[in-house]
């Protein structure tokens, strides 16, 4: 079963910054690059650290652990680079009028 979450208008989101959610009891990174937002688990899967306080890579459409410097595919939530070597979740964001809808299966 999935539950779709409304996170508000695209507007309040920076593009090139990433903000962090809680949504039933999961840490989670919303990411904006242009028009696209991103949503993919906020924890490093290398350390416990904050994926939300890192840089986002808006050309590799990545986002960088500001811990050790893994980064994260933000459509796949495979790392890029090591330390990581496991992938964190991601999940279906999408824009429907304007508004950010975040579905958790």
């Amino acid at each position: 079963m999935s539950a779709v979450h409304h996170l508000g208008p695209l507007a309040q989101f920076e593009s090139g910054s990433a903000r962090r959610v809680e949504i039933d009891g999961q840490a989670i990174a919303l990411v904006r690059i242009g028009d696209s937002v991103y949503a993919i688990g906020d924890v490093c899967s290398h350390a416990d650290v904050s994926l939300s306080g890192g840089e986002v890579l808006d050309d590799e459409c990545a986002l960088e652990c500001p811990k050790h410097g893994s980064r994260f595919s933000l459509t796949s939530g495979v790392p890029q680079t090591l330390p990581a070597t496991q992938p964190v979740p991601v999940y279906d964001v999408r824009v429907v009028n304007g508004e950010v809808e975040l579905e958790i299966s």
